[in-house]
């Protein structure tokens, strides 16, 4: 009895590791369509997500592509930052939102930190200014280092000999493995049996 009890619960708990993160993402993907499609009521279902993911798009594309919409996303981007109080709030976003997306992306270069010499200890994390000397911190870099399941993480400051460069990940996988606490499935690249030296 007490086999199959174990049996049964080993394979309930197998089934939820199976199950959670397809029914955890449908969830979410559910919850932002809603509440993007209800941003235009009194339009049918679906009808109001269509309608503005179609307007950013269009948004998008004419203020990248003709000189006027660039000039006009320009002059508004400049008036926003230079409103008293507003341009905390906008200039933040906007810094937050480019640095994953867009030309000036910033969480692009992913590095190892030491961050404790005895015993040694590495953290991984994201290369965000290679030059700190503007601020009077010469010979330093700041990198960003991301928590583990969470959104959030901190900025550090520290010697150029102290990090090295992520050569067996890319950004969105150094990125998965730091916010998924280490766990996430790390495969060996092709052609390249080096092993990286910590």
């Amino acid at each position: 009895m007490r086999r199959l009890a174990s049996v049964l619960l080993r394979s309930f708990l197998q089934g939820l590791i199976l199950v959670s993160p397809i029914v955890i993402t449908a969830y979410l993907l559910y919850k932002i369509f809603t509440s993007v499609d209800s941003l235009i009521p009194s339009v049918p279902t679906g009808l109001g997500f269509l309608l503005i993911i179609g307007v950013i798009t269009v948004i998008g594309y004419w203020g990248t592509r003709f000189f006027v919409g660039r000039w006009l996303f320009d002059a508004f981007s400049y008036l926003m930052t230079h409103t008293p109080g507003v341009k905390y709030i906008y200039s933040s976003i906007r810094d937050v939102l480019t640095s994953f997306v867009g030309d000036k992306k910033r969480f692009n270069e992913a590095v190892w930190v030491r961050v404790g010499k005895e015993p040694e200890v590495w953290r991984i994390g994201f290369l965000t200014q290679d030059d700190m000397g503007p601020l009077g911190m010469e010979g330093k870099v700041a990198v960003y280092l991301p928590h583990s399941y969470a959104i959030s993480g901190w900025v550090i400051v520290t010697e150029k000999s102290n990090i090295k460069p992520v050569d067996k990940m890319n950004a969105g996988e150094a990125m998965k493995f730091a916010v998924s606490g280490g766990i996430t499935t790390v495969e060996e690249p092709e052609n390249n049996g080096k092993e990286t030296q910590l």
